[in-house]
C-alpha cells in the first residue's frame, strides 16, 4: 500500500488506537481524579500520533526520521507511565499487559518504518 497521508501510516492508526483506549481509561475510576498522571499518559499518548503525521508533512526524510523517533520515544514514556498506573491500581494487571502489548506493537513498527526508511531514497 503506498503512503499518501499520514493516516495511512500503520503505526499512526495504532497510535490513535491507543490514544483512544488511554483516553477511555483516564475517565473512569481514580485515574480521572489523578490529573498529573492522567494529563501525563494523555499527553504522551497524544504526542506519538502527532510526531508521526508531523514527521512525514516535514519535507524531508532526515526531518521525518527525527519525528519518528520523537514518537517512538513518547512510546517509551507511555509505557513507563503504565507502569506507575498499575503500581497505584488503577488498572488490572490484565489492562496494563493489554496496553503494553499495544505500545511494544507500536514501537515495532515504527522502529520497521525508520529503518525502510534509512535504507530507501524515498520520502515515504
Amino acid at each position: 500500500m503506498k503512503i499518501e497521508r499520514f493516516e495511512d501510516i500503520e503505526s499512526w492508526k495504532k497510535s490513535r488506537e491507543l490514544t483512544s483506549r488511554i483516553y477511555g481509561l483516564t475517565a473512569k475510576g481514580g485515574l480521572a481524579k489523578d490529573f498529573g498522571l492522567r494529563d501525563q499518559i494523555q499527553r504522551a499518548s497524544v504526542s506519538i500520533m502527532a510526531n508521526i503525521a508531523e514527521g512525514f508533512d516535514s519535507g524531508s526524510k532526515k526531518s521525518f526520521i527525527l519525528f519518528l523517533n520523537y514518537a517512538y520515544r513518547s512510546t517509551s514514556e507511555v509505557q513507563s507511565l503504565l507502569y506507575v498506573v498499575v503500581d497505584c491500581r488503577y488498572v488490572t494487571q490484565k489492562e496494563f499487559d493489554e496496553l503494553f502489548i499495544a505500545t511494544k506493537d507500536i514501537k515495532n513498527l515504527i522502529g520497521g518504518f525508520i529503518q525502510y526508511l534509512l535504507k530507501s531514497n524515498k520520502h515515504t
